[in-house]
């Protein structure tokens, strides 16, 4: 079995899928794992640490895609400027692709289809259930942890006051506002960042535990007055709401965004598109030199006008919808998403090749293109059944 680990090329990832450490994992469990040469270099591994952990350094990615079995990648495919092509064009049939795809997003929704007419097999990471025995997979919540952090630094960063309360000669300062909307695991890790930095946080999440850890934190709660029946999905997960009741809650939501010098979006619905909780109107009601994170926008975003990938300012408010947040931490992302990564690929191998159990919880999360077709859930429904 050939391991694929191809340098990432979306403009400033430096994250890579396999560390040397991990890369020596896997070749002690028997695989063959071909690394592009300098593709660890933006997490400072250098190619010498990983030919000492027994993969192999490959010049040309083609050649990679050409003999692996398994390519693993951080992020979705994306089109190769150096090669004038897509890298899904250098794929082939029956190659596996492990990495985050968020295949409803519709900004992904023609590289999914790609994936199914290539005969790929492909496994989105953003898919794992957050069960007992997948903890260790769990490439979303680690990655979250370090969108939380680095995405309430950034806010904090643009933002052209001071954050905590400040005694000066003239007069005394006062703390920002910020608003956590979603208090999983990048806004639990926000509200903490926020905290340490002195403002005064509130959250904002239609599920009560999930609040109640944001409390815990120091942050105020807002409710959003939607019923925990209606609010709550399977496993403790949040709901996908009907658009009444998504009116109401961004009704609920409105008064505190427009007081807010930073809102910070980390809503999501596991396999679904973000819902859209802050709109356009609301963000016009915000005061002059505020600043929106939308960390869910690889699913679409919580904000309206977010724009993918960009930082934008609009009606006076910046907008961060910057998708590789975690990769502006790349030593400590790598070290925690690699781990991730051969966790999950051990599970998959059996006996030295992919065994995938579709009646499994885990291969069924997953699952995003199988035997020519899009199969996953998430994606068919946002596509409107057109795949």
């Amino acid at each position: 079995m050939v391991i694929g680990i191809p340098k990432e090329i979306m403009q400033g990832e430096r994250r890579v899928s396999a560390s040397p450490d991990t890369a020596a994992l896997m070749v002690k469990d028997g695989l063959t794992v071909l690394v592009e040469r300098a593709a660890g270099e933006g997490s400072y591994y250098s190619d010498a640490q990983y030919l000492e952990a027994g993969a192999q350094i490959i010049d040309d990615v083609a050649d990679i895609y050409t003999k692996a079995d398994v390519i693993l990648k951080v992020k979705e495919p994306q089109f190769n400027k150096a090669k004038q092509c897509s890298e899904v064009d250098m794929m082939h049939e029956g190659q596996y692709l492990i990495t985050f795809i968020h295949p409803a997003s519709p900004a992904n929704h023609e590289m999914v289809k790609a994936l199914g007419a290539k005969g790929v097999t492909a496994l989105t990471l953003d898919g794992v259930p957050r069960i007992s025995r997948a903890q260790k997979m769990d490439a979303l919540t680690s990655m979250s942890t370090c969108a939380g952090y680095k995405g309430m630094l950034m806010a904090i960063d643009t933002l052209t006051v001071f954050a905590p309360p400040i005694g000066s000669a003239v007069g005394m300062i006062r703390p920002i506002n910020v608003l956590v909307i979603g208090a999983g695991v990048a806004g639990l890790q926000a509200i903490a960042t926020a905290k340490r930095m002195g403002a005064i946080v509130k959250t904002a999440d239609i599920r009560p535990d999930a609040s109640e850890q944001g409390k815990s934190l120091g942050a105020a709660i807002t409710e959003t007055g939607v019923p925990i029946d209606i609010a709550l999905g399977q496993g403790g997960y949040a709901n996908q709401l009907s658009a009444e009741w998504l009116e109401k809650e961004r009704a609920a939501l409105s008064e505190v965004v427009a007081q807010s010098d930073i809102v910070f979006c980390s809503a999501l619905v596991p396999n679904r598109l973000a819902p859209i909780l802050v709109t356009e109107d609301m963000v016009k009601s915000m005061k002059p030199g505020s600043v929106l994170v939308d960390v869910s926008i690889d699913q679409g975003g919580n904000c309206e006008i977010t724009v993918p990938g960009e930082i934008v300012e609009k009606h006076g408010v910046t907008l961060n919808g910057i998708k590789n947040i975690p990769g502006m931490l790349p030593t400590s992302a790598t070290w925690m998403f690699s781990k991730n990564m051969y966790e999950l690929l051990k599970y998959l191998l059996k006996d030295g090749t992919m065994n995938l159990d579709e009646n499994d919880e885990i291969v069924k999360g997953i699952l995003t293109t199988h035997n020519g077709k899009v199969v996953h859930a998430g994606a068919l429904e946002a596509m409107g059944g057109n795949a």
